[in-house]
């Protein structure tokens, strides 16, 4: 079992910026492919962006490409999340979990709110 904390959310105005991290511990070493996954109130959950264990392959969902960057730091066990330009539609918690996901992976997510 893989265990995932989340943080960097906040409250941001339209047009604004944030990092997210998730930081993950346990059996890390079956981790192939982490992503980045929010939801938002009354919305389907959506995959945003996965980054593949090398790091080398990332792929992103319409709707952030081109605004969002996912990366890693290995060493550090943990992935970020590059939020740029965001919207009020990008509002949701943002959590992180394997690709394919595992419902006991779920960590408590990070709420990120685009408002003015």
């Amino acid at each position: 079992q893989v265990q995932f904390v989340e943080s960097g959310g906040g409250l941001v105005q339209p047009g604004g910026s944030l990092r997210l991290s998730c930081a993950a511990s346990g059996s890390i070493f079956s981790i192939g492919i982490t992503g980045w996954y929010r939801q938002a109130p009354g919305k389907q959950r959506e995959l945003v962006a996965q980054i593949w264990r090398g790091g080398g392959i990332t792929i992103y969902a319409d709707s952030v490409k081109g605004r969002f960057t996912i990366s890693r730091d290995s060493a550090k066990n943990t992935v970020f999340l590059q939020l740029n330009v965001l919207t009020p539609e990008d509002t949701a918690v943002y959590y992180c979990n394997t690709v394919p996901l595992r419902e006991d992976n779920w960590g408590p997510g990070t709420q990120v709110t685009v408002s003015s």
